[in-house]
């Protein structure tokens, strides 16, 4: 999840935790803080573009390795406030603080390393976007009352906490319910059913992204809540077959394929190759985008460089993702914006429900 979010998150279990022994804003002082130092693993610089991505929560999100810096690191706290005889409840604090940020991550999509070193495989449920305001704005709630006042601000605060918590319970029935949902439609259109990856929109859980693979494809796929049991209608894209016979062994290809669970795709571009993980984003504009260069034997090393800033413009996703929310039958957004505006005769009728929500263009400045 994003800092402020774990930040928040952080600080609230701080207050929960320590309750009255120490002042409210300690606790959410030292909670914050802690609640986002896992995340410095993203300053780390492996040397390489696709191991910065399958190394990022690593060790710094290992539920073994937090749990045994938290009784450390609220010893010193404790310290440092006088509070000594407080310190196994500072502890205690602190590790929950960092286990709850790993397992927080671990409802997103990315994948997170939970139990190293013992296993290095990357847990990611998928049912939270990265930014999400109806999770973090009562965990934001709860802990401005705590510091504002003491002792209602302390239910307040385990009410925000109640409160997101149970969202991410919403979030992964909402999931289940559309993943059944996805397969159903999938096996309707004749369309592989096996391997099927559902995640939300960006900052909701009322749109749902659906991905599926299969050996020379992917599909994908949208279905709000509003579109009442609509059919989800699904785009086919190939994966580049050819090029994972002739490269699936290399070992950033093998990374990437383990780490995503197999929703990869190769491609070549102007003589170059292309890796991509199908998670992340939406077609064409995807998070991980990386430049193997020019194709080369699966024993050969290539340079790997990471594509960066390729998204879709805030001014056409953000009217696109509320007209969509709204259940209306939209193509996906890459699809959208390759058509370009739609040219309508004079005295035709509504124009196109997402056109209609962009902003109009400003008049042309008179020199």
């Amino acid at each position: 999840m994003d800092s402020l979010t774990q930040a928040a998150l952080g600080a609230a279990v701080g207050v929960a935790v320590m309750g009255r022994r120490t002042a409210a804003w300690k606790a959410a002082l030292w909670g914050g803080i802690a609640g986002t130092l896992p995340d410095l693993d993203a300053l780390i610089d492996h040397g390489d573009a696709v191991l910065n991505m399958v190394l990022h929560r690593a060790d710094t999100h290992a539920l073994l390795y937090l749990a045994l810096a938290g009784w450390p690191l609220g010893w010193l706290i404790a310290r440092w406030h006088g509070e000594s005889a407080h310190w196994p409840r500072w502890g205690l604090a602190m590790v929950l603080v960092l286990v709850t940020h790993a397992l927080l991550d671990a409802m997103t999509v990315y994948g997170t390393q939970l139990l190293r070193p013992f296993t290095d495989t990357a847990y990611g449920v998928g049912s939270v976007f990265i930014i999400d305001p109806a999770y973090t704005l009562p965990l934001l709630v709860g802990v401005a009352w705590a510091l504002w006042r003491t002792p209602s601000g302390h239910r307040a605060n385990a009410a925000g906490l109640a409160l997101s918590t149970a969202y991410l319970g919403w979030s992964a029935l909402a999931q289940a319910w559309v993943s059944d949902h996805a397969r159903e439609s999938l096996a309707a259109a004749g369309l592989p059913s096996q391997q099927v990856l559902v995640t939300p929109a960006p900052f909701t859980t009322a749109l749902w992204r659906i991905v599926s693979v299969d050996g020379t494809h992917y599909h994908e796929g949208y279905y709000a809540l509003l579109d009442r049991g609509r059919p989800v209608a699904f785009r086919s894209h190939p994966r580049g077959a050819e090029l994972i016979r002739q490269h699936g062994h290399h070992p950033h290809v093998q990374r990437i394929a383990r780490f995503s669970d197999g929703f990869y795709r190769l491609h070549s571009r102007d003589g170059r190759l292309w890796l991509t993980d199908l998670r992340m984003g939406q077609e064409p504009h995807y998070s991980f985008d990386f430049d193997l260069g020019a194709p080369l034997p699966p024993d050969s090393p290539p340079p790997v460089a990471q594509r960066a800033g390729l998204r879709a413009d805030l001014r056409t996703g953000l009217p696109w993702l509320w007209a969509r929310l709204q259940g209306q039958a939209l193509p996906p957004l890459g699809e959208f914006l390759a058509q370009g505006p739609r040219p309508r005769p004079s005295g035709a009728g509504q124009p196109h429900p997402v056109e209609a929500l962009l902003p109009a263009a400003p008049p042309p400045r008179l020199p």
